[in-house]
């Protein structure tokens, strides 16, 4: 079942959590005149989000499908909501629409550039392009500008069943997943460069109010100090050589 709150003015978080991967799959949708979904899951959770979303709005209505990255999570049931959301289309980076959608969606998407902005009526969305930042060349957030919600992705990932949202530090609970995950398959999970620190500047930069994390708590503490901090915790875990499979 999906859990269903609000972490900012019409930005709804609906949270799938799965037990076996100890793992929820957050995706947000964001009430306006054109309504934005911001991850479409992934396609075996599509009759859940779907649902989930039908006690929010018609799903029919929804006009924008957004995400970081290509990666089932993110886009997985892309195409499924297509076909029930007659108008909407998938915005994403210029790269991801070029490299992937084109081939992968059934309909064309809008292809943004860095700083590009996305307006749906009260809301609008600036487009940052994070390369390789959480992971994939074609990777990049959206900052909702009017509510300065940053729709981040996989940055900050927490694992377990955590509350939908806290202004408590996120930071331990994610360097906690990101040594566990480095016991597994994941751990690369996310490049560390000389691109990095920049990056994350730049997005403590725009000062949001919330971050919303695409598996853990989002979060409405000092989110521009969180933002400066992670890149330590990064550089830590993920920016030493002894980390890397290629040793």
């Amino acid at each position: 079942m999906a859990a269903i709150s609000e972490i900012a003015p019409d930005i709804y978080r609906i949270s799938v959590f799965v037990p076996e991967f100890n793992l929820q799959f957050n995706h947000f949708l964001i009430k306006d005149e054109e309504p934005m979904l911001f991850h479409a899951g992934m396609r075996m959770m599509f009759p859940v989000l779907k649902e989930a979303v039908g006690k929010l709005i018609p799903p029919s209505q929804i006009r924008w499908i957004g995400f970081s990255h290509f990666e089932m999570d993110e886009c997985g049931a892309l195409n499924e909501w297509l076909q029930i959301a007659p108008q909407a289309q998938a915005v994403c980076s210029e790269a991801a629409a070029m490299v992937n959608i084109e081939d992968f969606a059934i309909r064309p998407a809008v292809g943004l550039p860095h700083e590009g902005v996305l307006k749906t009526g009260q809301h609008a969305y600036r487009f940052i392009k994070t390369p390789h930042l959480p992971h994939g060349w074609d990777a990049g957030v959206m900052f909702e500008e009017t509510t300065k919600t940053l729709l981040c992705s996989d940055l900050f990932h927490q694992n377990g069943n955590v509350v939908s949202i806290t202004d408590k530090d996120i930071l331990g609970a994610h360097r906690e997943a990101m040594l566990e995950d480095q016991k597994g398959p994941l751990m690369d999970y996310a490049p560390y460069t000389l691109k990095t620190p920049k990056i994350l500047a730049n997005l403590a930069n725009l000062q949001p109010k919330t971050l919303a994390t695409m598996h853990g708590s989002s979060y409405n503490g000092d989110c521009r100090q969180a933002l400066l901090d992670l890149n330590e915790v990064m550089k830590e875990i993920f920016g030493k050589e002894e980390t890397s499979l290629w040793k």
